[in-house]
């Protein structure tokens, strides 16, 4: 199975020599990668990471629980590793292995999930200001969001938004030609920066990250805001550095106003605790990955019970014909049933105990062996 996420690519095999064999490209995978993308293979082979048998199942849990991701903790990947298990399985491309293997994986997920606190707290600025808007308006979805600019924060904020069930949403951008693919993008409003103080009171909620040199909200004009808006709430994050919002905005009465710095903070403490958490995510995979390696362990078994049952029962098939016949040919059906019970036990158990007599065999020989030797009769005598 292939896992292709942002940041690594990872393949996952079941090979004869080892019972779990999962891997980032495995030797013959490297060459073929190379050689297709025009690579030289030794320069590749230092970009790659090997895991087998138990620390192939112990990273893909870590990985399907993000503790290997870039923002520990987060989802993503867990979606991203269904949606590969899914086209892997459409394509007939999982065995027997590989298909338990994934499922204990998504259920070893699912139980860091419930049981620790890894993803509960935001560690990435754009979703502390969610977050923080969610703390102060209860409900986003009756809220009007303008989010100023067109950088990867705004981007990032606007997806966390709609998550969340904000329809109203305003994007504002130097120009209108600027603006309106991402709001073509969310279903959203587009305007030009210019006419920025038009339509700012109708925004609850304003989140700002240009890369402009100077504030472009000041002081007056969410005075001027407030007025319109009588004096209901609002929520200002300048996500800017150098700041988009004036300070002095914090003085007025109405307006709760957070910088990247503020939000910084509130990340940094959150990824402390979701480190706290890591710990109790990782005991969980451990113990998860011991009940599968114990399941992994017990296929040899698995494989001869079932020709155990196969033989039995070709045994009783041929066993049960035989005595059909002589019931047909007009012998003691007493007879019969009694001949087919001893022949039937007789042959299921005759494999059983040539095992058990052998070892009895070894120990018969070490005995007289024993009795042989001279100081054990030097002793006796």
């Amino acid at each position: 199975m292939v896992l292709a996420a942002s940041d690594f690519s990872s393949m996952h095999f079941n090979m004869k020599r080892a019972v779990v064999f999962s891997l980032f490209f495995p030797p013959r995978s490297m060459k073929f990668l190379a050689s297709t993308h025009a690579i030289d293979h030794l320069s590749l082979v230092e970009y790659v990471s090997f895991f087998e048998s138990d620390d192939a199942l112990d990273h893909i849990s870590k990985v399907a629980c993000g503790l290997e991701s870039l923002v520990l903790g987060e989802p993503q990947i867990l979606g991203q590793l269904k949606d590969a298990y899914q086209v892997s399985k459409a394509q007939g491309a999982l065995d027997k292995i590989l298909e338990k293997l994934f499922q204990h994986v998504f259920k070893t997920a699912k139980k860091v999930r419930t049981d620790t606190n890894i993803g509960s707290s935001p560690i990435s600025v754009a979703y502390c200001a969610v977050k923080l808007s969610e703390k102060i308006f209860t409900n986003l979805e009756n809220q009007t969001v303008m989010l100023i600019g067109a950088g990867e924060m705004v981007e990032l904020s606007a997806q966390h938004l709609s998550k969340r069930g904000v329809k109203d949403i305003i994007f504002a951008n130097r120009t209108l030609e600027n603006a309106q693919p991402i709001a073509i993008k969310h279903n959203a409003e587009a305007i030009a920066l210019k006419s920025l103080s038009e339509n700012l009171h109708r925004a609850d909620i304003v989140i700002s990250s240009t890369a402009a040199p100077i504030p472009i909200i000041g002081k007056g004009l969410i005075e001027t805001v407030l007025l319109q808006r009588k004096h209901q709430p609002m929520l200002l994050i300048d996500l800017a550095i150098p700041r988009d919002i004036e300070p002095e905005v914090n003085q007025l009465e109405d307006v709760f106003l957070y910088t990247v710095d503020d939000l910084q903070q509130i990340a940094n403490s959150n990824l402390e605790e979701r480190l706290k958490e890591k710990v109790d995510a990782e005991k969980i995979i451990k113990l998860s990955s011991i009940e599968f390696m114990e399941w992994i362990n017990n296929i040899p078994n698995e494989e001869v019970i079932k020709n155990y049952r196969r033989q039995a029962n070709l045994l009783k098939d041929e066993l049960l014909q035989i005595a059909i016949r002589k019931l047909k040919s007009g012998s003691n059906p007493d007879l019969v049933v009694e001949e087919l019970a001893d022949k039937l036990t007789n042959k299921l158990l005759h494999q059983s105990l040539e095992k058990i007599k052998k070892p009895s065999k070894s120990r018969f020989n070490s005995e007289v062996l024993s009795d042989k030797d001279p100081k054990h009769s030097k002793i006796e005598s």
